[in-house]
């Protein structure tokens, strides 16, 4: 992921803070200074505040995230339209598949669950509201990139020439996936085929606006027996069709 920076530089490290704790189950103030590369008189005086703001909390020499982004975050995607609007198509979708259903916007340069519906069936697929997601590697990530411009996708993606790998299947080589994204614009759908996580498939389309814009994408995952290829085409056409109903309830 590429490191954001305004004009606004203590904000830029608050934020560094809550995503450099968001990847660990605490962090002692040495770690955070040396793993952020700060000073430790800044550092010191943005714990302090965060502290206070709720941000953050102190357990013994670790600080965590704090209870008030949890509070926050609710807020934000309650507020966020699409997902009302996006609910009662997400159900229906869910029942006739039987399959976890998820929605997500990309949020900064990563994609984010703002819905998740389980599925009704005893396996579970390991997702929450609020989790940020792979975009070369998840189903929805890809949905929501293929209809970018390549100077917007090259800004999203990290600098590295090789990208980083998380199973056997994973695209790690930009054009391999640049081929995937011409791929899933001529067809419609994404397709993650365990390369976020062994053992877990997933499909996933683009919502458009009014405009034709990519605003969100939604998703069907399961297991390997739940998504055989024999039946992608039937739930991709499922997908496409729910898509297209919270687009127009959009417009």
């Amino acid at each position: 992921m590429k490191k954001i920076t305004t004009q606004v530089p203590a904000l830029d490290k608050v934020v560094d803070i809550c995503d450099y704790l968001s990847d660990k189950r605490g962090a002692t103030f040495t770690q955070i200074y040396q793993g952020l590369n700060m000073a430790k008189s800044t550092t010191s005086s943005l714990l302090s505040g965060m502290i206070t703001h709720g941000l953050i909390r102190q357990v013994g020499d670790k600080y965590c995230l704090g209870l008030r982004l949890y509070e926050l975050g609710n807020k934000a995607i309650q507020q966020f339209d699409i997902k009302n609007i996006a609910m009662p198509v997400l159900v229906n979708l869910r029942d006739s598949t039987e399959l976890t259903c998820h929605l997500g916007v990309l949020e900064g340069n990563t994609p984010i669950y703002l819905a998740k519906l389980e599925s009704p069936r005893a396996i579970v697929i390991r997702s929450w509201e609020g989790k940020r997601l792979s975009l070369h590697s998840s189903g929805l990530g890809k949905a929501l990139m293929a209809w970018l411009t390549d100077e917007e996708r090259n800004a999203l993606l990290t600098d590295e020439e090789t990208l980083p790998r998380y199973t056997d299947t994973t695209i790690t080589d930009k054009r391999q996936l640049g081929a995937e994204l011409a791929l899933i614009r001529q067809r419609g759908w994404a397709y993650d085929n365990e390369e976020d996580s062994q053992g877990v498939r997933c499909i996933a389309v683009p919502v458009f606006d009014a405009n034709l814009r990519v605003i969100a994408a939604i998703s069907v995952s399961g297991v390997s027996f739940q998504l055989p290829e024999n039946h992608h085409e039937e739930i991709a056409a499922m997908l496409a069709l729910a898509a297209r109903t919270i687009t127009d309830k959009i417009k």
